[in-house]
């Protein structure tokens, strides 16, 4: 791969439509807990068969670059930094137009572009298409763009966001926000930038979020209070945890179908006990519960292992009052249950998974301020519990993300490498549909691959079966009864 250049994109400004020379915002609670986890990195793939490089040059680079600074005046904390003043006693982000702005990587790659959306492929094949944070430990850079040009196949755009500063709806709006402006990007008009429709204007009221009282410090000790072996690093630090990524894993994309997901559902109700569920499960729950299986079994876990898994749910619509869909920041709270692979590798273990997830689902009602403040979420983990969470959610959207040359092929949820956890998104093909990012070793990416596509199989057709011979059955007593033949009662 060869990088052609890395440019510094300031906030879109001019005599007619500056932006401010300085503002501030405080981190919120979520803020806080994400500190030092480490940034958020996607990549978004587009096939694109004119994408010569005078083409991309000319014509795709500098939409890409005009919108971005366009999107950024709408996002303008976001082309700040994160900072730590020795004065300050918790982080905060700041805006000053002498230093600010994001930056964007430009590259050329050689390599096949098919290969790395829809093959089987190591993990860290992804890694080059991807460009860092500048980081300290008093300061820190929000945001970065690469992107990258397959010659007459297409390109990619990369991000990586630092995760004490937004969440995955807060990039989905982003991205959806920075398409819709270049795609719609008048070359003619270069003086005010372009509006946004109001389902993607951005809200970064701070004060909006209430009953949080304790909860930023809460957090904030923790990361003051945590030693990690080895490391001398200042606890007032905004360094991310170095999570190493291993060589041998390799990345996959596993989709559900709509009908994958109404029979999944049929399945899971007919184990039921008594039916006593009496509201379908979601397809988040239902798509959640059966990865969850098969990546335990594929792991090879025994019974008596010990395996926490968890959500992180959207606080927004939850709280009191609740706050816009498009605040920007992060704002989620983590729920979690610690059980024994047992429950989860035996036969119904789908279904137990699904009645769990329904449980702390349900327990949200009682309010995720409340519950944030019993613990710090994951934070208690005793050695050699796995834990296996889900990023992402199929309501995000990303796949909306058309900058003027079609929808995204696909959307890879790259840092799921680091730790154990698997990426949702919504189907880019159909509505309704799934899809689920996995990185696994080799040989348990062979073993999910077929309990994914074959596990359950006999099971939906056993169920199917079942529903044909019932239906035979009364088909059958319809018949004895219209003809008057009077059947044994059962005692």
């Amino acid at each position: 791969m060869t990088i052609i250049e890395v440019c510094h994109v300031p906030p879109f400004s001019n005599s007619f439509r500056s932006t401010p020379t300085e503002l501030s915002l405080p981190l919120n609670f979520s803020d806080i807990f994400n500190l030092r986890f480490p940034p958020v990195q996607s990549i978004f793939f587009y096939k694109l068969g004119e994408s010569t490089t005078t083409f991309f040059k000319t014509v795709i680079l500098p939409r890409i670059k005009h919108s971005l600074s366009i999107t950024l005046f709408h996002f303008l904390p976001l082309a700040g930094h994160l900072s730590w003043p020795q004065n300050s006693e918790k982080p905060i982000i700041i805006y000053n137009t002498a230093d600010d702005g994001v930056s964007l990587t430009v590259a050329e790659s050689g390599e096949d572009l098919d290969h790395l959306y829809s093959d089987i492929r190591y993990a860290s094949e992804s890694h080059p298409y991807l460009a860092p944070l500048s980081v300290s430990e008093t300061k820190a850079s929000i945001l970065s763009f690469q992107i990258t040009l397959f010659p007459n196949k297409g390109f990619t755009i990369g991000y990586t966001f630092n995760h004490a500063v937004v969440d995955g709806r807060s990039l989905s709006l982003f991205m959806n926000s920075w398409a819709c402006i270049c795609r719609n990007l008048d070359e003619n008009v270069k003086i005010c930038p372009s509006s946004l429709p109001e389902e993607l204007y951005p809200s970064f009221d701070r004060t909006v979020i209430q009953g949080s009282d304790g909860l930023e410090m809460k957090y904030l000790n923790y990361w003051l209070g945590l030693k990690l072996p080895g490391s001398d690093a200042s606890p007032r630090s905004l360094k991310p945890i170095p999570f190493p990524v291993p060589a041998d894993v390799v990345r996959a994309t596993f989709p559900f179908s709509r009908e994958d997901i109404k029979k999944l559902g049929e399945w899971v109700q007919s184990k039921l006990e008594n039916g006593n569920q009496t509201k379908p499960f979601s397809t988040f729950v239902l798509a959640y519960a059966y990865t969850l299986v098969c990546m335990v079994k594929a792991k090879g876990l025994k019974n008596n292992n010990k395996v926490r898994f968890g959500l992180t749910a959207d606080c927004r619509p939850r709280l009191n009052p609740p706050l816009s869909r498009n605040y920007i920041g992060n704002c989620v709270n983590c729920c979690d249950v610690l059980v024994e692979a047992e429950h989860l590798l035996e036969e119904n273990g789908v279904v137990y998974v699904a009645k769990r997830l329904n449980e702390m689902i349900k327990g949200l009602e009682d309010g995720v301020l409340e519950m944030a403040k019993e613990k710090v979420p994951f934070m208690d983990v005793e050695p050699g519990v796995r834990v296996i969470l889900v990023t992402g959610s199929s309501r995000y959207g990303m796949y909306g993300a058309d900058f003027g040359w079609g929808r995204p092929m696909n959307v890879e949820t790259t840092t799921i490498d680091v730790g154990e956890s698997f990426s949702m998104m919504e189907s880019r093909d159909e509505s309704g549909g799934v899809e689920i990012g996995l990185v696994l070793k080799k040989h348990e990416m062979e073993m999910f691959d077929s309990l994914f596509v074959h596990g359950l199989k006999s099971s939906f057709e056993c169920h199917q079966s079942v529903n044909i011979k019932l239906n035979e059955f009364e088909e059958l007593i319809d018949r004895c009864v219209g003809s008057g033949l009077v059947l044994p009662a059962c005692n």
